[in-house]
């Protein structure tokens, strides 16, 4: 099937390899990625650095007008105790982001988290919704 999205090999081998290194990782651990508005290729967001501490961020990082995809690897302890390191994407969709914007990444959505093999994907557009992905992935 063809598809109007395109990923480098250098784009899936980063998504391999951070999967790889952060699956067991002791802190978070994200890295985002955007879409080329002209070629339409999927690619690691150079202006925005790996973030490793928190949420908050995460949150702060993000641009305020542009979606983008974020693969996340947050380590939580479940309520049983047990240690998880669920491998999540983030869509993130602030809410003054163009229509035209949110057309664009809305159609990559499935092809994105099909590639970066995700366990789930998580919607966040608001602070709150950054608020509860702790909870939501502790559950």
């Amino acid at each position: 099937m063809s598809s109007l999205y395109t990923f480098s090999q250098d784009t899936l081998q980063g998504l391999k390899k951070f999967s790889f290194s952060s699956s067991r990782a002791k802190t978070m651990q994200a890295t985002v990625y955007a879409i080329d508005r002209k070629t339409y290729e999927i690619k690691k967001d150079e202006g925005i650095e790996d973030i490793v501490e928190s949420l908050e961020e995460l949150e702060d990082e993000l641009p305020d007008t542009s979606p983008r995809f974020v693969v996340l690897s947050y380590p939580v302890t479940t309520k049983d105790g047990r240690m998880s390191f669920p491998f999540v994407m983030l869509y993130y969709l602030p809410p003054n982001a163009s229509q035209n914007d949110r057309m664009l990444y809305a159609g990559a959505t499935e092809l994105f988290k099909n590639k970066a093999n995700v366990s789930r994907m998580l919607e966040v557009s608001e602070s709150e919704d950054f608020e509860e992905i702790h909870d939501i992935l502790s559950a």
